[in-house]
């Protein structure tokens, strides 16, 4: 079917991992540098290499006493091994005298420890007996309760590397290792579109034809979610200046930019027509072969992608999981925006039939619950595809090929958690 305003007929369905194929394309945004404090949630741009050894010395993880492992080889209940006790160190201290055989020295989590010794016997096996006798009834291995040196980090190995994002955890090890900033990419922003002459804002009062806005809301949740900064650019009518106007003001404060409706092929949907009408735009593909969503539609303008979703709300949000969201995330650098082992998933058994149709891949949305035996079962929430509860109760989707006809109940299939 030919566009009636334009010359071409771009409506040519590709598949998921060629469609994914060309979102790896786009380059990241820009690198910024950081102070530490700030950088949480952000991608490493570089690569950091440990300045020095963490710890710095051999440190005791456990409160307890310094030995020599081979000094209480054999020690247990019935059989305690007795020991001199040269000093209780400080958590602070240094010892300045070398641990001797037969002796001890006692050592509170995180003190240093003395040289020679090699172990720590927790305080729980041991007992003063006075005139500095220590009794020992458990044996412990060399480097048993101790932190050795550089365990944690040699001096000079990868700590971090370029893709990583920074969690609480990224942080903390930084910190220990006093990197005070450090070079990041800059956080993606994305624009939102919501173009149809229906649409009306979300405080206003519908008449019979219309619908609030949803896709601006939830859109920007997502995106929000995927560690990007959404921007929404109001509700666009179905007019093609209207449409252009808010695309190319979008593109210039934004790397991305998502229009919600006009993807299919009708008269009233301009999106493709609106692309092609600014400088150096290029329509990389219309149709993708998933249920929901096949009409979305890719095209890059001045090397910003520019994707046109489905209207309708159920596949507007699929899409977005699907696509849009790792894009975000590959514009922040992410290494493993698009390596899909990494969806939060888990195992369950199908309580129904599913049809499917063969060619395109279905996600499906279940419901999680458990049956008597404590098995995991996903409940398909069926129903019209733009019935918005069907969202609302699903706690994940589930793939069907696109080579099957369906699946069967009883099924193991793996729920993508949403």
């Amino acid at each position: 079917m030919a566009y009636p305003h334009m010359k071409h007929d771009f409506f040519h369905v590709i598949s998921p991992a060629q469609f994914s194929k060309l979102l790896r394309n786009f380059s990241p945004v820009e690198t910024t540098t950081l102070p530490l404090e700030e950088a949480f949630d952000r991608i490493m741009a570089e690569t950091i290499i440990a300045p020095e050894n963490l710890p710095l010395v051999n440190r005791s993880s456990m409160d307890g006493y310094a030995v020599r492992a081979a000094d209480v080889f054999g020690a247990s209940e019935s059989n305690p091994a007795y020991l001199e006790n040269m000093a209780d160190l400080k958590i602070d201290e240094l010892s300045k005298v070398i641990l001797p055989h037969g002796s001890c020295m006692g050592i509170t989590t995180g003190g240093t420890l003395p040289e020679n010794a090699d172990s720590v016997v927790m305080i729980e096996y041991s007992q003063e007996l006075g005139s500095g006798t220590i009794e020992i009834r458990k044996s412990v291995a060399p480097g048993e309760n101790v932190m050795l040196k550089g365990e944690d980090v040699a001096l000079g190995q990868p700590v971090l590397i370029r893709g990583d994002r920074l969690r609480a955890q990224e942080i903390g090890i930084l910190a220990a290792l006093g990197i005070t900033s450090l070079t990041v990419f800059r956080q993606p922003k994305a624009a939102i579109i919501s173009t149809g002459d229906e649409l009306v804002p979300i405080h206003a009062t519908p008449r019979p034809g219309q619908v609030r806005d949803v896709n601006s809301s939830t859109l920007a949740c997502l995106l929000q979610e995927n560690h990007s900064t959404p921007a929404t650019y109001g509700l666009i009518k179905d007019d093609l200046s209207s449409i252009t106007s808010a695309l190319a003001t979008a593109l210039q404060a934004n790397d991305a930019v998502f229009i919600s409706g006009g993807s299919s092929v009708g008269i009233r949907d301009l999106t493709i027509e609106a692309i092609l009408s600014l400088p150096d735009a290029e329509i990389l593909a219309h149709g993708v072969s998933v249920s929901p969503g096949k009409p979305t539609i890719l095209a890059t303008v001045k090397g910003k992608p520019v994707m046109g979703l489905p209207g309708q709300v159920t596949s507007a949000q699929v899409i977005m999981l699907l696509f849009g969201c790792p894009l975000m995330r590959h514009l922040g650098g992410d290494v493993r925006a698009f390596d899909t082992s990494r969806r939060p998933r888990i195992p369950a058994q199908l309580t129904a039939n599913v049809s499917s149709r063969q060619g395109r891949e279905d996600y499906i949305r279940v419901g999680l619950e458990f049956s008597t035996d404590h098995s995991v079962l996903a409940v398909p929430k069926k129903g019209k595809s733009g019935l918005l509860r069907t969202l609302v109760q699903c706690d994940g989707l589930v793939r069907i090929p696109a080579e099957s006809e369906g699946l069967i109940a009883g099924s193991h299939v793996t729920v993508w958690m949403i």
